[in-house]
């Protein structure tokens, strides 16, 4: 046995699941890609780990932590394949997930379908108990009616039970006392109470947040149980963490518990790893564009942190929880290719997936991908892609492409040529849509934002959607196509709490009272955050606290998050967080109104717990030699493209683009007219050449 300590950091996604394996001592990263299995992710998680053993010469007692991030949630929310599950509420709200916000789903359409509710109306029970406004209980539970409901549920064959009465939000008790009921009537049936998972005003949105929770809880428990099960095979008994929708992680126990707050943690583990290498690179204006083979994921990162929203989108439903704000956009690499009934080129949203996959994998796709537009215009190589241990199929590819093109109407020798480059038009279009919103809404300058590339894909197209998008620099990591399982182990445990505190703030003696009481509820926030992150683990260093409040002028419709500073924590009060909150309204709208009153919604608390970090690993200088030429397709014309090792491109090195950088996880084409140099952590950066 060495003295080596590592840790492994894993990603689970459609097409390849990714592995990072660092050496914490020695300061060194190992990577590996293994295909997914759709059917059994922790088979292709069991697969991985072994190849990265063998590759390492390492044993199983030498690795201290696994990190692991997995889209098995996400994906059976938006393909509606969760459990069969039950909502339990108060008498007279049986309709509350029908209703909802009573919105159009489009205000130009009025025949468009509204969305099918998470739980069918015969699956939703009534019950008497209730409490007040003010957290009180206005109908206790009558054992006789919880009998006769278990029996109700146990009769309709539920796996998975969500309970939402009215105005728990709060207190939780008489949440907790019906599930205790239910919980010993139905032995083996998952109950998630709305106030212990989510105690926020707002009925429908909190219902959903417990609904969600119960309806993936059956899956997600059986996933990490078989991994568990796997990872103790391979004689792993290190803890075993799960990323998180906020950025961090959670022990596989909270994770068990609380599977809601997993669904988003893919994207946002890259987020965190881009603004470690932003922030190594001093660019803290950075743009997140995460490439995989379904999807892009983008996000806008304004001061070297992610950013964060409480009012995203998981599937058709909204979710009020605290996520990095990450949009999605439905190209990526294995997004298909077609034509419409009129004739026009469309790319996505459907995916090949992982299963058959791009058309050039050979594993019976039949409708043409970006990555066998790719393939078609001389960008990958069909010999070199995946370190040579996949190789794709040229001719397959150049053939589903020309039956496009062929369809399109486009004619000559070079028509599927044409068609690629205009598929990959078509995408960047639709992505450099998507940022110019974005950063539009944030009121910013696109010139001074540098975009991050990573996933599979990403690399391989963010020149040209640096080019559409009007950018002036790109970055791109040492292992991009790896990227999410790195953030995984970059991140710190966090977990968020909440809780609803509707007071006037200011100088009248109703006012001080009132403040009073929100400290208090900050104080109760912070003794619960305390004693979790005590139990989550031995690797847990010290620990922050963060505090923000949802703030608004009395009478106004919307509000604001205002953050607290930590050198104000220790002191804060009315008047200090008034101020917080005048100076961010002015910023936002360009006034404030000091005289009128301010009223608190929300209280919101985040828990950081660091571990200790895992290094990013310098590189050495070097002159990079090309280790070929080959033909490539831009513009419209033929490039001879020099093609360059990034093994062997180290810090301070230039490429000048036409060029094509390859390595195991991913391709990195850089356009004619542009150059990339290497800083001191390997990170490429693209830029224009001087005119």
């Amino acid at each position: 046995m060495s003295d080596a300590s590592y840790r492994i950091g894993i990603d689970v996604g459609g097409t390849f699941t990714d592995f990072v394996l660092a050496d914490v001592p020695r300061r060194t990263l190992r990577f590996h890609k293994e295909p997914s299995v759709p059917g059994d992710p922790s088979l292709a998680v069991e697969r991985g780990i072994e190849a990265l053993f063998a590759q390492n010469g390492i044993t199983s007692d030498e690795v201290e932590l696994v990190v692991h991030g997995t889209t098995i949630g996400l994906n059976a929310i938006i393909q509606r394949r969760g459990a069969r599950m039950a909502l339990v509420v108060s008498k007279g709200n049986r309709d509350l997930l029908e209703i909802a916000r009573l919105r159009l789903p489009s205000s130009y359409d009025f025949t468009e379908p509204r969305e099918v509710p998470l739980v069918p109306r015969d699956l939703v029970f009534e019950i008497d108990a209730r409490m007040k406004s003010d957290g009180t209980v206005l109908t206790p539970l009558d054992p006789a009616e919880v009998e006769a409901l278990a029996g109700r549920l146990k009769a309709s064959g539920v796996d998975a039970v969500a309970i939402l009465l009215l105005n728990s939000y709060r207190d939780a008790a008489l949440e907790v006392e019906l599930a205790t009921h239910l919980r010993r009537a139905l032995p083996g049936v998952l109950i998630t109470e709305s106030g212990v998972i989510w105690p926020e005003v707002r009925e429908y949105e909190r219902g959903l947040v417990a609904g969600l929770n119960a309806y993936i809880q059956p899956l997600m428990t059986s996933y990490f149980e078989r991994l568990k099960a796997r990872l103790k095979g391979k004689g792993i008994t290190a803890p075993i963490y799960i990323t998180a929708n906020n950025g961090g992680t959670l022990s596989l126990e909270t994770a068990e518990a609380r599977p809601i707050d997993t669904v988003l943690s893919g994207p946002a583990s890259g987020v965190v790893a881009s603004t470690r290498v932003g922030n190594a690179a001093s660019r803290k204006e950075i743009i997140t564009f995460d490439m995989g083979g379904t999807s892009a994921d983008i996000a806008v990162c304004q001061s070297g942190i992610p950013e964060f929203s409480t009012s995203t989108f998981v599937g058709d439903f909204p979710l009020m929880m605290p996520v990095v704000n990450v949009g999605a956009i439905g190209a990526g690499g294995g997004s298909i290719v077609w034509a419409d009934a009129q004739g026009l080129l469309k790319v996505g949203p459907l995916s090949a997936g992982a299963d058959p996959g791009p058309v050039c994998y050979g594993r019976g796709g039949t409708e043409p991908t970006l990555t066998d537009c790719y393939v078609v215009l001389g960008i990958i190589d069909p010999a070199t892609f995946l370190g040579g241990r996949m190789k794709l199929d040229a001719d397959a590819a150049f053939k589903a492409v020309d039956a496009i093109a062929a369809r399109l109407g486009f004619a000559g020798p070079d028509r599927a040529i044409a068609a690629a480059e205009a598929a990959l038009r078509v995408a960047s279009a639709k992505m450099a849509t998507e940022i110019t919103k974005l950063l539009a809404t944030a009121g910013v300058d696109p010139r001074t934002f540098a975009l991050v590339a990573y996933g599979g894909a990403g690399p391989t197209h963010a020149n040209l959607l640096a080019e559409e998008a009007q950018l002036t620099a790109v970055m791109v990591p040492t292992a991009p196509g790896t990227f999410c399982a790195l953030g995984a182990l970059l991140a710190d445990v966090r977990r968020d709490y909440v809780r609803t505190a509707r007071h006037l703030i200011g100088e009248t003696p109703v006012a001080n009272e009132a403040w009073m009481a929100i400290s208090q509820v900050r104080q109760d926030l912070e003794t619960e955050a305390r004693a979790w992150i005590a139990n989550e683990g031995d690797l847990i260093g010290e620990s922050d606290i963060v505090v923000s409040f949802n703030m608004r002028y009395l009478a106004q419709a919307s509000e604001l998050e205002i953050v607290v500073p930590s050198h104000l924590l220790h002191d804060l009060d009315h008047r200090s967080l008034g101020d917080l909150f005048h100076a961010q309204h002015h910023k936002l709208y360009g006034f404030s109104e000091p005289r009128v009153p301010i009223q608190t919604a929300t209280v919101r608390l985040a828990v950081i717990g660091r571990v200790a970090p895992v290094s990013l690993p310098s590189v050495t200088s070097s002159d990079p030699q090309p280790q070929g030429e080959r033909t490539v397709w831009h513009g419209g014309r033929k490039w001879d493209a020099k093609i360059y090792a990034r093994s062997q491109i180290g810090h301070g090195a230039r490429v000048t683009g036409p060029a094509i950088v390859e390595q195991l996880d991913t391709t990195t084409f850089i356009l004619p007219g542009w150059q990339a140099e290497a800083d001191a952590l390997g990170t490429l950066h693209l830029t224009r050449e001087a005119a």
